[in-house]
């Protein structure tokens, strides 16, 4: 065959697949999403979130390695293991370090209960746990992630001296080249002198400095999560904003007279939706 008619083909077949490609995750995506098992106060929370717009933005494709790290309540879990069961590929969560002889017995229990809950082989597929925590080890295997993820963490490890690196780092180490480094995180006020994360916000420069030392691209950055009514000089710092809604000093008891009306009014906090790449 000519060698122009090959590489018509070939451009003929890429313009084909990528359409077909975007329509499979598009449809498997929109399915988990509008899933019956998703609890309600979680999907209470998708006008919020963007769960979507957010996954499409990070490049989510069918038969990807997907890694969350420190899920939380499992608001993404939720809606990606059920996406990895229908489109072949695989959720892993880095939760507590179980290997780490200081994790506290409440972490501990915290972790059993987030397996448990996900352990639906029927609705969940078979959702994998890595440990993860100041002192863990690597995430899995290098270079076998398409993406990790991680939404609302990264001020939590820029209070710990060191640790903002070394989990930088460890994400580095696992995707592979070419890989995405999804990030979700309390959008600060640039001209703010608070200490980064103590309120919970951070200046996006901040968080791309870290990941640019870990030797990641900045490929591209998104207002899908912006919330300019946000005016993040709460009280109880961004946990006064729902969905904590804290009204009192972190460990303390609730204030039964605090006024919650002007930060429920705000919603949830503006957030910067970044996309990292690590280099092919």
């Amino acid at each position: 065959m000519p060698l122009r008619r090959q590489v018509l083909l070939l451009a003929a077949a890429f313009t084909l697949s990528a359409p077909a490609a975007f329509a499979a995750t598009d449809a498997a995506l929109k399915a988990a999403i509008a899933s019956p098992t998703r609890p309600a106060a979680d999907v209470a929370r998708d006008g919020a979130r963007h769960p979507y717009e957010s996954l499409i933005f990070w490049g989510l494709k069918p038969k990807q390695t997907v890694i969350e790290v420190s899920p939380g309540g499992g608001y993404w879990t939720a809606i990606l293991a059920p996406y990895a069961k229908a489109t072949g590929g695989t959720y892993v969560a880095g939760v507590a370090d179980l290997a780490n002889p200081k994790l506290s017995e409440g972490a501990r229990k915290g972790r059993a209960d987030f397996e448990a809950r996900f352990a639906d082989e029927a609705k969940y597929g078979k959702p994998q746990f890595a440990n993860f925590g100041p002192v863990s080890g690597p995430l899995g295997a290098p270079g076998s992630a398409d993406i990790v993820l991680t939404a609302r963490n990264v001020h939590n490890w820029t209070v710990q001296p060191g640790v903002a690196d070394k989990v930088f780092a460890d994400f580095f180490a696992v995707l592979k080249p070419g890989g995405v480094l999804a990030v979700e995180e309390h959008r600060a006020d640039p001209r703010s002198e608070k200490a980064a994360g103590a309120d919970g916000y951070l200046n996006t420069a901040t968080v791309i400095a870290i990941a640019e030392k870990a030797g990641f691209k900045l490929d591209a950055q998104s207002e899908i999560n912006a919330n300019p009514k946000d005016t993040k000089d709460h009280p109880f710092g961004v946990w006064t904003l729902p969905p904590v809604k804290r009204t009192a000093p972190g460990g303390q008891p609730a204030d039964p007279n605090f006024d919650r009306s002007k930060y429920d009014a705000i919603g949830e906090s503006d957030r910067m939706t970044l996309r990292f790449r690590k280099p092919a």
